[in-house]
Order: structure tokens, then sequence, then C-alpha cells
């Protein structure tokens, strides 16, 4: 049976992919980063999905070609490698295109690469040397960290860095889990990644308020004033809780959801599918309620942590997740009962090895149903009747983990027509060593010896939307106070709501003060009750937008980072908010930003919407050594797109397993 062209590349597609590249160049070295599914071009894609969804679909059928995007680097007689992409046609074995990227752009990095780094420092003699200027306690051990190197400061050439972030692990607790982020040292390793040499290490500050910016305490005993800080539940001092009983997610006749065709979900009226690829991680296509389309994809696109420490290096400490390293590659392989709970369906992946084989990531994606709470409830209090509905929303799950941080990403249903994109951020902070006893402005001491920089996490989602057919347009929505008059506003309590259409591609921020709502409307069909055009809606979080200044290396290279929303026009192979090419990069090329700059008209077309949002982190101490979440939802809405409430027929029914207690408190107070 033929894969549907929106399914992820099996693992004998990749290794399929992978030898028609090697064949494609004998007698040479490669290297290989990532092999994925180039997904069709939307034309192509539209006429088949219109054939799926009318029932036409034969075997016969014509299929878009099944594509996989090579990338790899090619190692000459210098060592030196030259990154390279090819284009492969999976069923007839051929390169339909190739192509040298060049030194202008550096692909993502590989978990190999990081384990060069850190094979590399111990190997160098210039790291030996930066670290016998301290003497650690007797039983601990260096621990390197490897980031992406960031922006390319302007006395470097265009090669390809990494940096290590250098920390000490207590080893004498017998636990490869104690926190070693507790114990941070002030040297970071810099190494060529084409000759995977350390070139030198550099020396942060350690001072404190009021100090310059290379001020630095030298002393050998680097570490003596930090102290312990685990959170490994057999390495707490006072152990764990022992007053929390079970809260168990019971599902007794199963889930209320099906999945066929391996990636095809159908559940309370939703019918969509998940894929999944190495850079955004799991992404939604094809969205459909009640036989009606409202998203062609969903994906989360970009996210950037740049940090707020000028101290030289950390103004290089800016990662972006996605371009970087890829939300994919990141993965976890989720555990039952306890990253998802309930009556779980789970999705693997398909990862790619250093030689191109197809490796397997179990549990990448979870699928799974939960209550939120209550959906709707009246109550009649002529008849002391009231009816209320639970929110069940069906959730697919990914999380990813970047070196000290956690983000779990969960696209969210409900029986209501309504889509939640969630974004929780956790993990441990990212800290460096400060002086004993100071304090600092660019960031707070968490613990001992421990400074938390202040930071920003700004995430993109991109809305690819389909709001009951293909063409749509996009309308902002407001409401304004309106002056007191005689003539229309006598008592002052009237307030205007406004529509404007956004006629070319541009951008537009949060305004909270306006109650500013952005809507995707079908300018062709109208509700037959408001006479309003069919839309959904999504209210952007007015969050923070980058803070760095606007010519900085930071802000030059997000662009995406510095307004709320973007409306584009669609655009194949479009998909990344920061451009393709992030790593080490001066400037966001390809990006939401030249979108823009193209001004196309954006009415009564295939228009895309992004949405940034994020949070200044200003860290606390409660953050410390693990940060409970931080958590950011884009709701997106139906809006005159039903004729009533879609989730009114959602059952009333009492769950059987609730019951009433009586706490101990309580009953000696009755006593």
């Amino acid at each position: 049976m033929n894969p549907h062209p929106l399914a992820q590349l099996s693992e004998s597609e990749t290794n399929t992919a992978r030898d028609v590249v090697v064949a494609s160049h004998p007698n040479t070295v490669i290297d290989f980063r990532e092999i994925f599914l180039l997904e069709p071009p939307k034309a192509q894609l539209r006429e088949f999905l219109a054939l799926e969804h009318s029932g036409r679909l034969s075997p016969t059928t014509p299929r878009p070609p099944r594509l996989a995007i090579c990338q790899y680097d090619i190692i000459g007689a210098d060592r030196i490698p030259s990154f390279n992409e090819s284009i492969v046609e999976i069923p007839s074995r051929k390169v339909t295109s190739h192509r040298v990227v060049g030194k202008q752009h550096h692909a993502s990095l590989t978990l190999s690469e990081f384990d060069t780094l850190v094979e590399r420092c111990f190997a160098s003699p210039l790291f030996q040397k930066a670290l016998s200027e301290f003497t650690l306690p007797e039983g601990f051990e260096v621990i390197i960290e490897p980031w992406p190197y960031g922006g390319l400061d302007h006395t470097d050439e265009n090669r390809r860095y990494f940096q290590g972030l250098c920390f000490a692990q207590d080893k004498r607790k017998n636990n490869p889990d104690a926190n070693f982020y507790s114990y941070p040292l002030p040297l970071i390793p810099v190494m060529d990644a084409h000759t995977q040499e350390i070139i030198r290490v550099d020396r942060p500050a350690t001072g404190g308020k009021g100090e310059g910016l290379f001020d630095q305490t030298f002393k050998r005993d680097i570490i003596g004033h930090c102290k312990a800080s685990d959170y490994v539940p057999e390495l707490l001092p006072e152990g764990t809780r022992k007053d929390l009983k079970p809260l168990n997610i019971v599902q007794p006749e199963g889930p209320s959801f099906r999945v066929t065709n391996e990636s095809l979900v159908e559940w309370q009226k939703w019918s969509f599918r998940v894929g999944f690829n190495p850079r955004e991680g799991a992404t939604i296509h094809d969205v459909w309620y009640d036989g009606r389309s409202i998203m062609h994809r969903l994906s989360v696109s970009e996210m950037t942590v740049p940090y707020a420490d000028p101290r030289p290096p950390f103004h290089r400490k800016q990662a972006f997740d996605f371009g970087d390293g890829g939300g994919g590659n990141m993965a976890n392989n989720l555990s039952i009962g306890c990253d998802c709970l309930g009556v779980i369906k789970y999705f693997d992946a398909i990862m790619t090895g250093p030689d191109g084989t197809a490796q397997k990531l179990p549990n990448a994606i979870c699928l799974h149903e939960q209550d939120n709470g209550i959906a709707w409830k009246h109550s009649n209090w002529r008849t002391g009747r009231a009816v209320v509905t639970r929110h069940r929303e069906l959730v697919v799950q990914f999380i990813i983990t970047l070196a000290n941080y956690e983000y779990i990403f969960a696209y969210k249903f409900d029986q209501s027509g309504g889509m939640t994109v969630e974004a929780r951020a956790t993990g441990i902070l990212n800290v460096v060593n400060i002086d004993a006893g100071k304090t600092s402005d660019y960031g707070n001491v968490v613990s001992g010896g421990v400074l938390a920089q202040n930071h920003q996490h700004i995430f993109c989602l991109r809305m690819d939307p389909a709001v009951d057919g293909p063409n749509n347009s996009v309308v902002i929505e407001e409401s304004h106070r309106q002056p007191m008059n005689a003539a229309t506003n006598p008592n002052g309590n009237f307030y205007k709501v406004t529509n404007q259409t956004v006629e070319r591609a541009s951008w537009l921020d949060a305004a909270p003060e306006l109650n500013r709502v952005v809507k995707i409307i079908n300018p062709h069909k109208t509700n037959p009750i408001s006479g309003h055009n069919v839309a959904y809606k999504f209210t952007p979080l007015a969050t923070q937008l980058l803070l760095a200044d606007p010519d900085s290396v930071q802000a030059r290279r997000a662009q995406f980072a510095q307004h709320h929303v973007w409306v584009t026009k669609h655009r194949d192979g479009e998909l990344y908010a920061g451009g393709r090419y992030t790593l080490q990069s001066q400037q966001e090329v390809e990006g939401v930003s030249d979108a823009v700059k193209r001004g196309d008209s954006v009415v009564d077309t295939d228009v895309v919407v992004w949405n940034s949002f994020g949070i200044t982190h200003n860290p606390r101490v409660e953050d410390w050594p693990v940060m409970p979440v931080e958590t950011f939802q884009v709701m997106i809405r139906p809006s005159d797109f039903f004729t009533a409430n879609p989730s009114l027929d959602v059952p009333s029914n009492q769950n059987g397993a609730s019951r009433v207690v009586q706490s101990e408190c309580c009953r000696n107070a009755q006593l």
C-alpha cells in the first residue's frame, strides 16, 4: 500500500534516500545530518486531499511524488566539510535536485558534533591548562555542556564554531543525575568544528553589581561558595512528600478517538493527520470539523532564547532551538503514566544516523484525552436544574530537551470546535558562576555562587488556514471607546467594534487595550444567522517582544520575535519564521520579515498567519533547581463558523467514579 503523501518517511524510504545520495557521490566521505519528507507542493496536495475527502480515491489514483530532502556534509581532502542538500524521489531512486549550500549558511547541529566538542576539550592542552588554574574538591568531575555559538562576533570568520559551558559534578554521590548545574565554572571553550580543535578558552566575568564587564575573581577554590541543589527524588535531603494519594485517569471503555492509516486521527467530529519532522517536531495537517475544513497545516515554527548578560562572551548566548538543533531531533521518548496519562496512542519518529541510516525514536508523540474542567453550564434557579458538560480535549503532545531546558508542546482539540496550541517551559536554568556574596544586574542569584541570567523565550506558531476553503482573508477586530454624545451615546456606555481587512503582507502587535483579535475569514461564505463571514479567530498574547537593541546581532537574526503577528502569502517551502538557516546567522534570511517585504496581496488568497509569543524570564529562587512550568496558550476559536454552540450535544453524564469525602478537620469540628 502506498503511503499517504503526508506520512513521514518510513525506515525503508529513509534508507533508500541515503543509498541514492551515497551513489551520487562515489568515493566520497559523507556525514549525514537529516533525511526527512519534503512535503508535496500545496497545489498537488490539495488535489489529492480533495479526492480523499470526496471518497474518490482508488489504488490507481496518482499521488504526489514521495520526495526526501537530504542534508549532509561532503568531507574534502582538507577535512573541511561542504554542506549539501539533495532532493531524492523515492520510487524512482533519482536525485531531482542538488545544491551546495556553501559557507554563507551553516547546517543545524548534530549530537555527534556535541560529543566531539566534549572529547576535544578533554584532549586539549589549552583547555587543560585553563582548568589547572582551579582546584576542585576531591571527588568532583568537570562536565561540559555543548552550546551553539550564537551570532558571530565581528572578529570571527564565518567558520563553524561550538562553545561549551563548564560545570563540576559531585561524583561522591554515586548518582549520574547529581545536579552539576549547582557548580558552574567560569570557562567557555570554543571549538572550530572544521578542524575539531579547541582554539581558545574564554574567561567570563564573575563579578557583581558595580563591577565591569570583564571583572573576575581569580581564585583556585572556584566553587567553594557553591552548594548542592539536587532534584532527583533519591537525593532530596527530606525525600518526597508522603501524604499524596493516587489520582488515576481511568477509561474503562477505552478512548473515544481512533487512528487509521498510521496518522489519521478521528475524534468528536474532528479529523486531522499527525506528521513529524526533525525541525518542527509534531505537525498537524488537513484539519476538519464535522465535514468542514479549518486548517491546512499547523506547527511550531521556531523559538529563540536570547540572554541579556552583556559581559563577553555571554552576548553569544542565543539559541534557536528549532533551527539550530531541531525540535524533532531533540524530542523525548515519552513515558507511559508520566508524560501522558489515560489511554494513550504513541507515534514513533524516524531519525537519521550519522551514516544516513534510519533510526527509530519510539514514542516521540503521544495522543490522549484529558479533562479540562467545565465546558459549559447553566443553572435554572426557577426549577433548580443545572446542566453542565465537561471540557474534554484531545491532546497531541511532544516534549523536547535542549541541554538544560525542557519544552512541552501540545495541540489541543475540544468538543466546541476550538483548537489550542500550548507551550510550556520547564527544566533547569542555564547558570553561571558569581563571586560569593555578590548580586548582579544581569540576573538573580538562585543558589550559592549560582547566577541565573535574565533571558527570553520567544516562540512562533505558524498557521496555514483553510477556513471553509483554501482562500481566506485576515480581518483585525478591535473594540473602541466612544465619546458621549446626545445623538448616539448619551450615557457613554457604547463602544464600537471595528473590522479592518489586512490588504498586504504585514505585521501587527497585540493590543489588549483595544481587545485586538485576529480573524481568519472566508470572504465567500457567511453565517446564515449573523450574516458575518465564517471565521476562526485568536487573540495574540500580549507578551513582551524581543528586548535586544534593533541594531544588535541578536535582533537582526530574530526579526520574527519583534512583532506578535505576521501575515504573509503562502509560498511552498516557506515554513520557518527565523529562516531556513539559523546557526551562527547574522541576519534572518528567508524568514517572515523577508516574506512581508514582498508586499504580496493577502486578500482572498492562500494566506499564512504567524504568531510570536513568549516569556521574559527574570529568574526567581523558586525556579531552582528545576523550574515549575511556565505555560502559554494560543486559543484558536470558531467565530460565526457554526449556527449554535457546537458542543450542545455533548452528554452531561455524571462521573460515576466521583465521590464525596470529609476531611478529618471537618469531622472533628462536627463532634
